[in-house]
């Protein structure tokens, strides 16, 4: 891609720290909704980074900032790959499988923005110990 003026120069740029910002997990303690999103191996092979690059365009799209996206490693669940965790300060963990990158935008509706997580890509998982 040939750059032809400073202002396509900058619109990358803009582009590019957006992105950045949004997978940026610095210690600093805001309230912010976090997208856990599993790039282990099983994850990786069934799609998982698609689904990250449709998260952060969707954030993107929405002008949503009050979310980190995360990649982490293995979060147990092979059998549901690609697995995202929604973690909403003072809420439970919500996790979903077999998240491909189509039903990004439903759970960016409908869990992000309206606080109502989707209850039909939810895995049943209980974080309570006993």
């Amino acid at each position: 891609m040939k750059i032809k003026s400073l202002e396509e120069l900058q619109k990358i740029r803009e582009e590019h720290e957006n992105k950045i910002r949004l997978r940026n997990t610095g210690d600093d303690k805001e309230d912010k909704i976090e997208i856990r999103i599993g790039m282990a191996t099983c994850g990786i092979s069934s799609g998982a980074r698609e689904t990250l690059n449709a998260f952060i365009k969707e954030m993107s799209l929405n002008k949503i900032d009050n979310v980190k996206i995360i990649t982490v490693g293995c979060i147990g669940y092979c059998h549901s790959e690609p697995i995202v965790q929604v973690n909403v300060p003072g809420h439970a963990p919500v996790i979903y499988g077999n998240i491909k990158k189509d039903k990004v935008p439903l759970i960016v509706n409908n869990h992000i923005k309206q606080g109502k997580p989707v209850e039909s890509l939810v895995l049943k998982v209980d974080f309570e110990r006993i």
